[in-house]
């Protein structure tokens, strides 16, 4: 029993983390990403859908992503939506192609954007912890309804706290690079 309670811990702080990493992947560093945009969601089809369903999205250049619809028709609703999504750079339509010129970040711009990476590593490290706290609360749970012995309970907080500690320091790993590549001019 306390396997399946391990398993579920693994997996949660494993999402937990990926999470935060994609989260990291949304702050950009003055680099253009496709990922800054592929979530954006667009009317297309009288449905809404995320960008990256609805056209080809390149960075030809470090400053540069490049959106090119599948649908011509949909060009015009793309740049509408990633207008919306107020992500600090407007869209220029060309023809079929959507450009998303990236500007130089400035110092202070810079720091806000450390500030940012701080507060999502702080929200990844608290979710990382809950899912401890609730995997220490069931396995206590198992132990007085007596599917798990002392041993086992010892056991099993111990696994849980070594992937609560690995997990934690990845998030941390994640930061510092982030940290790093935004203060790179």
């Amino acid at each position: 029993m306390s396997s399946a309670i391990l398993n579920d811990v693994s997996a949660r702080m494993k999402k937990a983390v990926e999470h935060t990493l994609h989260e990291f992947a949304t702050i950009h560093t003055g680099k253009a990403s496709p990922a800054m945009v592929e979530s954006v969601m667009v009317e297309a089809y009288g449905s809404m859908m995320p960008l990256k369903g609805c056209a080809a999205i390149t960075t030809p250049d470090p400053r540069m992503i490049q959106i090119q619809p599948w649908d011509k028709g949909l060009t015009r609703a793309i740049e509408k939506a990633l207008q919306l999504a107020n992500i600090g750079i407007n869209p220029i339509v060309d023809g079929n192609l959507i450009r998303m010129p990236f500007p130089e970040l400035s110092k202070e711009r810079r720091v806000e954007f450390v500030k940012t990476a701080h507060r999502l590593a702080e929200e990844g490290r608290v979710s990382v912890r809950h899912i401890r706290r609730d995997a220490m609360e069931a396995s206590k749970k198992q132990k007085k309804d007596g599917k798990l012995s002392e041993d086992d309970e010892k056991r099993l907080e111990k696994d849980v706290q070594t992937a609560t500690d690995k997990s934690i320091k990845d998030i941390d790993t994640a930061l510092a690079h982030k940290e790093k590549e935004l203060m790179t001019v």
